[in-house]
Parts: structure tokens; C-alpha cells; sequence
């Protein structure tokens, strides 16, 4: 599969997410996407194949890596990789292919 079939299949996983995560009673914003500089070396961000989510639940900004383990696993059983499981834990991170 080329970089560019796996970013249109990250993006189509990511909108399944992004549903999910609305349909369970949860807002999300995007944080970083798309970056060239700013994240550890071969991250997934610089492929445009990673994206940080903001997490809400009734008004509330969820920032620990646990807030996100419901999405993260769902997003695990679409195939994708969720940073939560990370030897640092990067809760708010989901990937495709890392």
C-alpha cells in the first residue's frame, strides 16, 4: 500500500472515531495533525498518518491518557495505534501503522 493509500485509510479510520466518540457522549477538537518539526524522531505526525485528539466530556477538557482508553481501544480494533500504549503514554494519540 503507498503513503498516500495509507493516509486516505487514516482518514477514513479517523472519521469513524471521531463518530464513535460522539455517539458514546463525547466532544473532541483536533490538536496536532500534520506537523515537520516538533515531535520525536520518524513520528507518525510527519507522514500526515497521526492525529491528537482533544477530549471533552460535558464541558470538561479530559487530558489524562486514561480519559481516552474507551477510544483507544476502539481505535485499536480498527486496526489503528493508539499512543496510550506507548512506552511514554501520548493518551490523546492515534496512529495508523506505528
Amino acid at each position: 500500500m503507498s503513503l498516500r493509500e495509507k493516509q486516505s485509510q487514516f482518514a477514513r479510520m479517523l472519521s469513524l472515531l471521531i463518530d464513535y466518540a460522539t455517539l458514546i457522549g463525547y466532544e473532541v477538537t483536533l490538536g496536532d495533525s500534520y506537523a515537520k518539526s516538533g515531535h520525536k524522531d520518524g513520528s507518525f505526525h510527519y507522514k500526515r498518518l497521526a492525529q491528537d485528539l482533544n477530549l471533552f466530556k460535558d464541558g470538561e477538557y479530559l487530558t489524562e491518557t486514561q480519559d481516552h482508553k474507551t477510544l483507544g481501544l476502539f481505535w485499536e480494533s480498527i486496526g489503528g495505534t493508539w499512543g496510550g500504549r506507548f512506552e511514554e503514554p501520548d493518551g490523546n494519540h492515534y496512529s495508523l501503522g506505528e
